[in-house]
């Protein structure tokens, strides 16, 4: 069975960009050489020497163009690598197993943004991938639900599997390392730090976060990582693009997100991991998979819900004593986060499908 890999790029990202390469890793330690579509090769990651490249060249047609291209060109790409299973991370309509990770009218739904031309184009394109695929790995409940209701999707199709998080990277450390973090991000021992790490401000929902915090007394400070903001102050501060994020979380008090639509929110998982709590709204997915002890949720779009939920979550850290974050990782994802136990899950599928022609 020869397993085949669509996704946008092969480089260092977010979003499904990031899952496909911890594929590429999962699927090597088992002895799999995928094949790989993609318009992008990062040859200087590891993983690009783990797989069979296959580019498809989008670059000279215009932007919203270019999933519907690349789409139609994997076709025929994939019949000629003779690829058996096909694994979508992006916008496909020939493969057998299509990743959710999040939808497009979900999205829209979530933001209250009018369709354009270009949606309608996504979307349907993201119909037709899922009515190809034979089965569809939704990333959260929360893509399980916009799956049947948005797009008419028979549940029996599709199974949820949480996305897998590198269980040696991020990981807790101990208070004298934590200390030295600190130090190195500037943080003083008497503020509590927000950890806001996002490279799209207000879908991530940093206004709101500012509202909630206007003309607050606490000794609370919002780190912002990723694109800079357009303003800092005391209270709002920037500390760059952090490539090794796992030190950012380890650093900071919480890790605060309020977006208006997050199909999972991996970050949420990997900040747990490393011992520190997060504050969410209800409307990430990832919510459903980390334990009561390691979150503060509140409701989306809802100032007065976050504050109080800042003021809940601060006061406690500041009544002490502050729980070691090891004690605090224990437990705290309510799932097998390994990247191991997610591809052996995908193979599982893959099998079934390969089998069943």
């Amino acid at each position: 069975m020869k397993i085949g890999l669509s996704s946008n790029a092969l480089k260092h990202s977010g979003g499904l960009e990031r899952y496909a390469m911890d594929l590429v890793g999962g699927f090597a330690a088992v002895g799999i050489e995928p094949v790989f579509f993609a318009r992008r090769f990062d040859m200087s990651v590891p993983e690009s020497r783990m797989v069979e490249p296959h580019r498809i060249n989008v670059s000279l047609l215009p932007g919203k163009w270019r999933d519907g291209w690349f789409s139609w060109r994997l076709r025929s790409a994939r019949r000629a690598a003779r690829v058996d299973v096909l694994i979508g991370c992006n916008r496909v309509d020939s493969s057998e197993i299509a990743i959710c990770g999040g939808t497009h009218l979900g999205f829209l739904r979530a933001t209250g943004r009018a369709q354009r031309r270009s949606d309608r184009w996504q979307i349907a394109l993201e119909r037709r991938q899922y009515e190809a695929a034979r089965v569809i790995v939704a990333h959260s409940e929360l893509m399980r639900d916009e799956l049947r209701e948005l797009y008419g999707v028979d549940d029996a199709k599709i199974r949820v599997l949480y996305p897998p998080v590198d269980g040696a990277r991020f990981t807790p450390v101990d208070s004298e390392a934590r200390a030295l973090l600190r130090r190195k991000f500037g943080f003083a021992d008497h503020e509590i730090v927000l950890l806001f790490p996002s490279s799209s401000h207000e879908r991530k929902g940093l206004p709101l976060i500012e509202a909630a915090l206007l003309d607050t007394t606490l000794p609370v400070v919002v780190a912002v990582a990723g694109r800079p903001p357009e303003r800092t102050s005391e209270r709002l501060r920037y500390v760059g693009y952090v490539k090794d994020i796992e030190e950012a979380y380890r650093a900071a008090d919480f890790t605060i997100l309020a977006s208006k639509y997050e199909p999972f929110g991996l970050v949420g998982v990997e900040s747990v991991m490393c011992g520190t709590p997060v504050i969410f709204p209800s409307s990430i997915g990832c919510c459903d998979a980390i334990a009561e002890h390691a979150k503060f949720v509140f409701a989306p779009d809802d100032v007065a819900g976050l504050r109080a939920t800042i003021e809940r979550a601060v006061g406690e850290r500041l009544a002490g004593p502050v729980p070691l974050p090891s004690a605090l990782a224990r437990g705290a994802v309510l799932y097998d986060a390994r990247v191991a136990e997610h591809v052996d899950a995908l193979l599982g599928l893959a099998t079934q499908i390969f089998q069943s022609r």
